[in-house]
């Protein structure tokens, strides 16, 4: 299959393999497991990146303008069974909403959050929702300076919540921080990132390739038994204080958020992306902030 037509790129050089998301025309957006897209062709690759015994590092980035925007927000909702809002639809069950949840959050997440290989986010552009999400599940981030990164997808109405990686966002930043960006659905670029420690290193867009790969190689000097049981002593410091729990957690809370019951005066994404289109939903969802940013 030509390179053009995979959702993700799989390439090896030596111990440093790179999984590139290859939706660079929709600013790398998400589906979820079991859609034959992004989610079930990076994890694919993953998967030959863990079986890889040469393999030390795995470096992720994104195509085009955009580490990632997030989820399709043309799509999102439907996986569950919401429908149209048309009378006489059936309302989404608790049982699907749970299995795909648990997939994602769990089976996903949590899987590269524990890789054995060690991880590298290569942050450019965008970084939102589902990226930010994979950024704090790699071991390691770069940044651009002009990144734009954020839990802009709390804006939805999740007020903090539905997510499994909000027990490392709290351990990552801190707590008043972390609650800034999920409450607020505040944007930060590279270089804020940085300073709050949600980054480890933020530089010009025209270096970040160079930087990463320096920090790769670096680690590849270090044995595969050691990053083994590196990473498996870690799992074990992650157990004891509770952030691989987080991953449970969050798919249950997120089930509980897609149930959701918005009143007349609160502002409902998928209500407006039935009535009006995605984009101006989604643009309507942001207008309300403005001025108090």
């Amino acid at each position: 299959m030509e390179a053009k037509e995979q959702a993700a790129i799989y390439k090896k050089e030596g111990n440093i393999a790179t999984i590139t998301f290859n939706r660079p025309e929709k600013l790398n957006t998400w589906d979820f497991p079991g859609q034959s897209g992004l989610t079930d062709a990076f994890y694919s690759a993953l998967g030959v990146a863990e079986q890889d015994d040469d393999v030390k590092v795995v470096i992720i980035k994104g195509a085009g303008r955009a580490f990632s925007a997030g989820h399709d927000l043309n799509t999102v909702g439907f996986i569950y069974g919401i429908g149209s809002g048309k009378p006489g639809e059936r309302r989404a069950s608790e049982r699907i909403r749970l299995k795909v949840d648990r997939e994602w959050l769990e089976g996903c997440h949590k899987r590269l959050f524990l890789c054995p290989k060690v991880t590298i986010a290569q942050i450019h552009g965008y970084c939102i929702g589902e990226g930010i999400i994979m950024l704090l599940c790699c071991d390691l981030a770069v940044a651009a300076e002009d990144a734009l990164i954020g839990h802009t997808e709390q804006r939805l109405g999740f007020a903090g919540s539905g997510t499994g990686t909000i027990n490392l966002l709290i351990a990552t930043v801190g707590l008043k921080r972390a609650l800034d960006l999920l409450l607020l659905g505040t944007q930060i670029d590279g270089r804020e990132a940085e300073r709050i420690g949600l980054v480890n290193r933020a530089v010009p867009a025209d270096r970040l390739d160079d930087e990463v790969m320096k920090m790769a190689q670096a680690i590849t000097l270090l044995p595969r038994d050691g990053i083994a049981m590196g990473k498996a002593h870690r799992q074990l410091a992650y157990d004891s204080l509770g952030l691989t729990a987080g991953f449970t957690h969050g798919y249950v809370m997120h089930t509980l958020f897609t149930n959701l019951r918005w009143e007349a005066d609160e502002y409902n994404f998928f209500r407006e992306r039935r009535d009006k289109g995605t984009k101006t939903g989604f643009h309507a969802r942001d207008e309300r902030y403005a001025g108090l940013e």
